[in-house]
């Protein structure tokens, strides 16, 4: 199909974008429904090197939305793949021959892979600058796209970031909430599973998001998606990686931004880096003399209340654990707490719906506090009976005082 492009040339432009106008309606769709590996390998691999020879201007809205789904389709089909793969290792049928098997299987879904990487590799080398510039859809799929090379082939994906790492970052603050969602979603997993090649870029990162969140709209019903993935990321770069950024300027911040409950699957992830901080005592987190635990109270509370977390997911446990260790503050402290964790359950006028979860629902939060077996971590008894201080370290806070 190149070939006969490049021969197609001497006819005139006119010509050589007729001829490529019928072959390239008919290559995205046989992209999209060839069965056959091998032969789709061939396809695919044509294709991109057409766009090659055709250069900017080859592609229009419609083709970028049907290649994006067919791209996206490709890749989440492969990861699919290899969970099945994974399942079928763990069978007691599973053998030598099987591997071997398995193994045919997986070389050819990644070498699939590698085409869809020569397509983007030829859409980005033609486009060039102009990529920023397309429609949000497109940009949409295509950052959904590189989320996924990063999230799944890890520190692997860094040979690509040439491509899309710039696009990226700029499109944290883009105009379309749906492109600062897949933006900022990339950005997190990007310090969640991209290894160091992606350090330095962290940093760089962070002005960015913080300036989607404190945006006066970033929590209006169209923004909120793509704020609550920005304070993920946040939370996902100190997690992971800490060294990159000052974490105690940023804790406080990050503290206020919370609770979040749109967004189910980076509520977890943000849940489960509270509990570690907790359980690690941080003194940022707990403020002085434990003075945060009111306003923590209220996060755990809001979470529970719109369902946050799916009660069978782990993370619950360990915000029941939370819960169950301010039990153990000195009755004084204890009473101060709930007064203000009822002011504040009462401002969000939630108070009614959480009593009746908390009193009907058997798997709720409050259920998980009543039976856990769990020994306190940040509070041990020791310090119960001396005054209920869970830290007495708060130089650390201070500095922000």
């Amino acid at each position: 199909m190149p070939l006969l492009l490049e021969c197609a040339r001497v006819r005139g432009p006119e010509y050589l974008t007729q001829m490529w106008h019928f072959m390239c309606d008919a290559l995205i769709k046989a992209i999209g429904t060839e069965p056959e590996s091998d032969v789709l390998s061939e396809i695919m691999h044509s294709f991109a090197k057409c766009i090659e020879v055709m250069g900017d201007g080859c592609l229009n809205n419609e083709h970028f939305e049907e290649l994006g789904g067919i791209l996206k389709g490709k890749l989440e089909e492969h990861f699919k793949n290899q969970e099945l793969r994974q399942v079928k290792r763990q069978d007691e049928d599973y053998d030598e021959q099987v591997e071997e098997s398995l193994q045919d299987e997986d070389d050819s879904d990644v070498y699939i892979l590698t085409k869809v990487s020569d397509i983007l590799h030829s859409i980005f080398s033609s486009y060039k600058e102009k990529c920023p510039h397309r429609p949000w859809p497109d940009r949409q799929w295509g950052l959904c796209i590189f989320d996924d090379i990063v999230e799944h082939c890890s520190p692997a994906s860094f040979k690509y970031a040439e491509y899309f790492l710039r696009p990226m970052l700029e499109s944290v603050c883009d105009n379309s909430p749906e492109v600062r969602q897949a933006a900022a979603y990339g950005v997190g997993v990007m310090a969640q599973f991209g290894g160091d090649g992606y350090r330095p870029f962290c940093p760089e990162a962070l002005p960015l998001l913080v300036r989607v969140i404190q945006s006066p709209d970033a929590k209006t019903k169209e923004n909120v998606n793509a704020t609550e993935n920005c304070i993920s990321a946040v939370g996902k770069i100190m997690k992971f990686k800490p060294d990159c950024i000052n974490v105690e300027e940023v804790l406080p911040h990050w503290l206020s931004w919370l609770p979040l409950h749109e967004d189910k699957e980076e509520a977890v992830h943000t849940f489960n880096y509270l509990c570690d901080l907790l359980e690690s005592n941080n003194p940022v987190v707990l403020g002085p003399n434990n003075s945060n635990l009111p306003r923590i109270l209220g996060i755990i509370a809001d979470g529970e209340i719109h369902e946050a977390i799916k009660h069978e997911d782990p993370c619950i446990k360990r915000l029941a654990n939370v819960v169950r260790q301010v039990q153990w503050l000195h009755t004084e402290a204890l009473e101060k707490l709930l007064e203000q964790f009822l002011v504040v359950i009462m401002l969000q006028g939630s108070f009614e719906a959480m009593h009746e979860k908390m009193t009907l629902d058997g798997s709720s939060l409050l259920e998980e506090t009543q039976h856990s077996e769990a020994i306190p971590v940040f509070l041990n008894e020791e310090k119960a009976h001396d005054g209920g201080k869970l830290g007495t370290n708060t130089s650390m806070l201070q500095a922000y005082d």
